[in-house]
């Protein structure tokens, strides 16, 4: 059924009835019939997916089987204290720094890593091959307080926030916090200056602005992030894994898009200093390498992939502020937030995030990425919005 059609069947049943291409595809990963577009909470919520403490386990569990191979540590503390784990793989020269479920509920990124490093942490001749050449540090559960409660924010009141930093007391409150709910957008925190102290005159601030390091989730992602800078002089890659809402199409509007990549969050570098290792290039080749991963699978639903909005201009994201000091920027936004699908098309969503991630992550080992045409990024469509559009990055 071509999107046209779905749109019909959306407004007299506010479900798919149905799709050509999965009853063609059904085995090899298309989406199936019955998908939602996000109007209905009425999936399989966050059941199927590790909670914190399953989470904690696996890669204690995984540190052990891979006998140190894959090596964990606490990297911080949410604000209610939970720990949020690193889990490190390979002595490679290039580093590639994997970041998932910033926000909450968007947990398809965190079952791909756990994936992933099992993978890389193995005894496989290609794993060992792989971790000649390439670090990988993941942190796979950032934002672990709001995971737990499933929701986008992380679990921290603006009084909070001022008690830890004094000097905002009077000051509104920042722009990306929910007092409804009692927590931030931790994806608005970030700051290309590492060493930023926030300042009431910088509140509230707007989206295009940058952040100020005022969680703990987002001082913790930095605390990551400067470490490996010392360590390897520029982070490589940065790969942010996120999901959106799921009303999207193909350009052709033929076919549903479960996946968007974007190499694209800052307008103007220069309007945030000078950051003479800003690289769209290198960000463009580390994308096409995703691109053409998943488009080596054939004709299955992992070829409609699209690009997210290139009018993006979000400098307070990971993304944005990470890109600014050099690091090539990958955004993952897999197609519908988890509460929304059933467990079969979430398996799908994340096998689809561990077959572009891991393209990646190959192609950085062997060097291919470096020589990868930036044209073939250019040719990526946009994703169509859909009826019932919601929040991704």
């Amino acid at each position: 059924m071509s999107a046209r059609r779905w749109i019909a069947a959306l407004a007299s049943t506010a479900l798919i009835a149905g799709l050509s291409t999965a009853a063609a595809h059904a085995g090899d990963g298309a989406i199936p019939p019955g998908s939602h577009c996000g109007t209905e909470a009425s999936g399989s919520g966050n059941e199927g997916f590790v909670d914190h403490a399953q989470l904690t386990s696996a890669l204690k569990q995984l540190e052990t089987s891979t006998g140190g191979t894959v090596d964990v540590e606490v990297a911080g503390y949410s604000n209610q204290g939970r720990a949020i784990h690193t889990a490190r793989v390979g002595e490679g020269d290039k580093v590639v720094y994997v970041q998932t479920q910033i926000h909450g509920n968007e947990m398809h990124g965190t079952e791909a890593a756990l994936e992933l490093l099992k993978r890389w942490g193995s005894d496989s001749p290609a794993a060992k091959e792989l971790r000649k050449k390439v670090t990988v540090v993941v942190v796979p559960r950032l934002n672990v307080d709001g995971g737990e409660l499933d929701r986008r924010q992380n679990d921290m009141t603006w009084d909070e926030a001022v008690a830890d930093f004094p000097q905002l007391a009077g000051a509104s409150p920042a722009w990306n916090y929910n007092a409804r709910v009692g927590g931030f957008d931790v994806n608005r925190d970030f700051n290309p200056n590492l060493d930023y102290v926030p300042a009431a005159a910088d509140f509230p601030g707007n989206s295009a602005d940058t952040g100020w390091y005022i969680t703990p989730e987002a001082q913790t992602s930095r605390n990551v992030y400067r470490s490996l800078e010392r360590e390897f002089g520029t982070v490589d890659f940065f790969v942010d894994l996120h999901n959106q809402w799921s009303c999207y199409a193909t350009d052709d509007m033929e076919s549903m898009s479960p996946l968007s990549i974007s190499a694209k969050f800052i307008d103007d570098p220069s309007a945030f200093g000078d950051w003479p290792k800003f690289d769209m290039a290198a960000s463009k080749r580390a994308n096409v390498a995703v691109y053409q991963a998943l488009q080596r699978q054939g004709d299955s639903a992992f070829g409609d992939l699209t690009l997210y909005p290139q009018s993006t201009n979000l400098p307070g994201t990971a993304l944005g502020s990470y890109q600014l000091r050099g690091s090539a920027a990958v955004l993952f936004e897999t197609s519908s937030q988890t509460q929304y699908d059933g467990m079969k098309r979430n398996g799908m969503l994340t096998q689809m995030v561990e077959t572009g991630l891991g393209g990646l992550v190959d192609a950085v080992a062997d060097g291919s990425v470096n020589s990868l045409d930036t044209a073939v990024y250019d040719s990526i469509p946009e994703r169509v919005t859909l009826p019932s559009d919601g929040p991704g990055l």
